[in-house]
C-alpha cells in the first residue's frame, strides 16, 4: 500500500509525501523536497535504478492529479486556508499468488470522496464518488488504462520482490496472550473488567466482550485501540465498568477473541461473584492462611531457640568454670594435707 499526503497551504511539512507499506512493514518513503526515494532496507541494485525510475513516474502522477483535485474541490466548497487531501491505494497478492483487486481510496479534510476498485482478473472497474463528480466514459478509460498498464503491473512486481525480502517478518503468525484484570473502583463504585490480548501478529483481531452472551454496547467499552509492542507485535485491551447495582444483580460476563493464529475462537469467562467481586476464591484465602499460619510458627520457634541460646553458657565458658572448681578443690586437698 501507499499512504499518499498532499497539503495544501503554508505548513512545515512536505508539500507531498508518501509511505510505501508491506502490510504493515514499512518499506520506503517519498517526498516532494528531494523528489526522490528512499528505502528502509538496501535495494537489489539490479532493480535500483528500474524502481526509482517507476517511482519517480507514478509518484508525480498521483502528485498532479491530487493537487488539481485538491484546488477543485476547494473552489467548490468554498474553502480557504490549509487542507490535506490523502489516498490510500495498492495491490494485493492471493493466497494462489495471484494477482487480486487494485484498490484506491481518497479523503478530503477527513472525508471520503472517492473509491474504486479495478478486478483485474473481471476486467471490471468499480467506483464511488469519484471527486464527488461524475467521470465521463473518456475519463473512466485513462483511468482504467493507466491502472491496468501502469501502476497495477509496477505494484505486484514491487509486492513480490519485498515480500521475497521480508517474508520472515509479514508472514509469521504468533498466538495472542490473554490477561483477564480485575478492579475495585474507589467509593464503591462498582468494578471495572478488563481482557487484554498481547504479543500477537498479524495484527487483525476481533476481541469482543459480552454480558450473558450479548455483546457490549462500544458505547460502554473504553480501549479498543491497537498498539505495537516494542518487538514487532501488537496488543489490544477492552475496559468494561460494573456497577454496584449490576454486580448484585450477577450477570455473566465473557471476553471472546478471534485470531489468524487461532484454530478456534478464544472464549474466556470473568468471575464476578457479587458477595466479594474482587476477593480470591475460598480455596486460595484457606492455602493463604495455612501459609501464613506456618510462617508464624516458624519465625516464633526461631525467636525463642536464639532467646534460649543467647541465655545458655557457650561450650568455653562451661569448660572455663569447670577447671576453676577443678583447681578450688585440689588447692583445697592440698592445704588440709599440710
Amino acid at each position: 500500500m501507499a499512504l499518499v499526503t498532499y497539503i495544501d497551504g503554508q505548513t512545515p511539512f512536505p508539500e507531498f509525501s508518501v509511505v510505501l507499506m508491506l502490510d504493515d512493514v514499512q518499506i520506503g518513503y517519498y517526498d516532494s523536497t528531494t523528489w526522490n526515494i528512499f528505502y528502509r532496507t538496501q535495494s537489489d541494485l539490479k532493480y535500483s535504478d528500474e524502481e526509482r525510475s517507476d517511482a519517480n513516474f507514478i509518484f508525480k502522477y498521483i502528485y498532479n492529479n491530487i493537487k488539481h483535485g485538491t484546488l477543485y474541490l476547494k473552489d467548490r466548497l468554498n474553502h480557504t486556508g490549509v487542507h490535506v487531501t490523502q489516498r490510500l491505494t495498492g495491490c494485493e497478492l492471493l493466497n494462489n499468488d495471484k494477482p487480486g483487486p487494485f484498490r484506491s481510496r481518497d479523503a478530503f479534510g477527513g472525508q471520503n470522496i472517492g473509491e474504486f476498485v479495478i478486478d483485474m482478473e473481471k476486467n471490471d472497474v468499480q467506483m464511488t464518488k469519484p471527486w464527488m463528480t461524475t467521470w465521463d466514459q473518456a475519463k473512466q478509460l485513462h483511468m482504467k488504462f493507466i491502472h491496468q498498464n501502469v501502476y497495477h503491473p509496477v505494484c505486484i512486481k514491487t509486492l513480490r520482490k519485498y515480500l521475497n525480502m521480508k517474508k520472515n517478518s509479514v508472514m509469521r503468525k504468533v498466538k495472542p496472550r490473554v490477561r483477564l484484570m480485575r478492579k475495585a473502583l474507589p467509593d464503591s463504585q462498582g468494578l471495572q473488567i478488563s481482557c487484554l490480548a498481547t504479543g500477537f501478529y498479524p495484527r487483525h483481531i476481533n476481541l469482543t466482550l459480552f454480558r450473558d452472551g450479548q455483546p457490549v454496547d462500544d458505547d460502554q467499552i473504553t480501549g479498543g485501540d491497537l498498539l505495537p509492542n516494542g518487538d514487532g507485535t501488537y496488543q489490544m485491551r477492552k475496559s468494561l465498568v460494573i456497577s454496584e447495582e449490576e454486580l448484585r444483580e450477577e450477570h455473566k460476563y465473557n471476553c471472546t477473541m478471534k485470531h489468524l493464529n487461532l484454530d478456534n475462537k478464544l472464549d474466556i469467562t470473568f468471575d464476578v461473584a457479587e458477595s466479594d467481586p474482587v476477593s480470591f476464591s475460598p480455596s486460595v484465602v484457606f492455602s493463604l492462611l495455612v501459609f501464613m499460619s506456618v510462617v508464624v510458627l516458624i519465625i516464633t520457634a526461631l525467636i525463642i531457640w536464639r532467646k534460649r541460646r543467647a541465655a545458655a553458657p557457650n561450650e568455653a565458658e562451661v569448660l572455663h568454670i569447670h577447671r576453676k572448681q577443678l583447681t578450688s578443690m585440689l588447692k583445697n586437698k592440698v592445704d588440709s594435707s599440710s
